[in-house]
């Protein structure tokens, strides 16, 4: 996906997403490309700034959403036990009773996270990946 500043001939700027350059121009070129002021068909590309994301403005969230997931990342991570792709066994393991429970998480596979509630392990997706720890 790509996405153009564009202005028509009565000069109102917007927006818009197309899934390549080529269907841009092939768009364009039949008409189908129209400005959402004036109704206007005749749109060309405007000047555009790269837009290029700093490693600050990923790591800070944007939103109250975005600090919402940061919080509660936070809370799993002070909270949790990070147990990467052993996940499954260590959840299946703590439910049989052979280690003490504790709070865990990590990684499985859909299918066997669906086999994990069948059995009856109280488990739940998280809404983030979590990051991935190595020695």
């Amino acid at each position: 996906m790509i996405r153009y500043t564009l202005k028509c001939t009565a000069d109102h700027g917007f927006d818009s997403w197309f899934q390549s350059a080529a269907a841009y121009e092939s768009l364009a070129l039949a008409g189908h490309v129209a400005c959402p002021v004036c109704g206007v068909t005749s749109v060309e590309k405007a000047l555009m700034a790269p837009r290029v994301a700093t490693s600050e403005a990923l790591s800070t969230p944007q939103n109250d959403r975005e600090k919402a997931l940061a919080d509660l990342r936070r809370k799993v991570e002070e909270n949790s036990e990070y147990v990467g792709v052993n996940f499954v066994a260590e959840a299946r393991k703590m439910h049989e009773g052979t280690v003490p429970e504790r709070s865990i998480y990590g990684e499985a596979k859909p299918e066997e996270a669906i086999k994990l509630l069948e059995e009856g392990v109280p488990v739940a997706p998280l809404p983030f990946m979590p990051a991935r720890k190595t020695n």
